[in-house]
C-alpha cells in the first residue's frame, strides 16, 4: 500500500486496485497463510520459541516478552500490533515520541532507498527505543511482477542497509501491496524472513483526515488484529495518539509481530496474516 501525490487524488480507484491485488496475491492454492493464533497453537512449549540472530532464546521471551521487560501472553490478552510501513520519514521522530509516551513499541517495515539511507538516525533510534525493525524492499517494487533475482535484489539491499545501521538483519517482511506468490515465499525463506499481512488498514493513502484514519481502524479492531499505517503521509502520525488511547481504553494490550506470535518462532517464508471475524 504505496501510493503518491497523485495516487492519494485517486484514492478510491487505488483502494480498490489493492484490494483486488492482495485478493489475487492470496487466493491461489499456492499460498498458505497461518494466523498468529495457529502459529501460537503450534509452537512447542520450548523447542519452538523465539531465538535471536545468535541462536540463542530471544530478549523477548518465550510469552512475547517487551523490551521494557513486562510479558504478554496472547493467548489471554486481547492483543493487537501496529505496524508502520515505508517509512522512515519526516514525520517519524513525532511518532516516535508519541510511542514512547504512551509506552508502545510497534514494528516498522522500512523502505531501503530513500528511507533507510536517508534517514540513519531514526533507524537507529528505531532499534534503540524497542521497536521492530523489518523490510519493506528496497524501492516498493512489487515482487509478484518480478523473478527471483529481482526479489532477492529488492529484499537483500535493504537487509544489509539496516544490519549495516543496526548492526542486526530484520526477520520480517512486508510484499508492497500484500502481493506475495511461491517465488517470494522461497526467496524469503533462502534470506530467513517471514512475510506478514494485516487485517486493518485505515487506507491512510487516500486521505489526509486524521479523525477519518482513527476511526476506520477502531472500526476494524480485533483480537490477534495486525494494523496497516503508514507514517510517511500527512494525516496519519496524528492520527496514533487517538487510536492508542481508544484501543487501550477498549482492552488491547499492543504488540510487535514477534510477541505477537510467541512463543511460535516467525518462520521463514511462511506468510502470517490474521483472521478477520466475521
Amino acid at each position: 500500500m504505496f501510493g503518491t501525490k497523485t495516487g492519494r487524488r485517486r484514492g478510491p480507484a487505488l483502494a480498490l486496485l489493492a484490494a483486488a491485488s492482495l485478493v489475487l496475491a492470496l487466493g491461489g492454492c499456492s499460498v498458505d497463510t497461518v494466523t498468529p493464533a495457529e502459529a501460537r497453537d503450534n509452537a512447542g512449549s520450548g523447542e519452538d520459541a523465539p531465538a535471536d540472530a545468535k541462536g540463542g532464546k530471544d530478549s523477548k521471551g518465550e510469552k512475547g516478552e517487551t523490551p521494557a521487560g513486562e510479558a504478554v501472553d496472547c493467548t489471554k490478552a486481547k492483543c493487537i500490533a501496529l505496524t508502520f510501513d515505508a517509512g522512515p520519514g519526516k514525520d517519524t521522530p513525532r511518532l516516535l515520541d508519541i510511542l514512547k509516551e504512551k509506552q508502545v513499541h510497534a514494528t516498522f517495515f522500512l523502505l531501503g532507498k530513500k528511507h533507510v539511507v536517508r534517514y540513519p538516525d531514526v533507524v537507529r533510534r528505531i532499534a534503540g527505543e524497542g521497536h521492530e525493525v523489518a523490510n519493506h524492499t528496497w524501492t516498493h517494487r512489487i515482487l509478484t511482477d518480478t523473478d527471483a533475482s529481482e526479489v532477492r535484489d529488492e529484499l537483500s539491499r535493504t537487509q544489509d542497509a539496516i544490519a549495516k545501521i543496526t548492526g542486526r538483519k530484520p526477520t520480517l517482511m512486508r510484499p508492497p501491496q500484500g502481493r506475495t506468490d511461491d517465488t517470494v515465499s522461497d526467496v524469503s525463506r533462502e534470506l530467513g524472513l517471514s512475510q506478514v499481512l494485516w487485517s486493518i488498514t485505515a487506507k491512510d493513502y487516500s486521505t489526509e483526515d486524521s479523525a477519518l484514519i482513527r476511526q476506520r481502524v477502531l472500526d476494524q479492531a480485533h483480537g490477534d488484529g495486525i494494523i496497516l499505517l503508514h507514517d510517511i503521509y500527512k494525516g496519519t502520525v496524528p492520527a496514533v495518539p487517538g487510536i492508542i488511547d481508544e484501543l487501550k481504553r477498549q482492552g488491547y494490550t499492543f504488540v510487535t509481530v514477534p510477541q505477537l506470535l510467541a512463543p511460535a518462532r516467525p518462520e521463514p517464508g511462511t506468510v502470517y496474516r490474521p483472521e478477520r471475524p466475521e
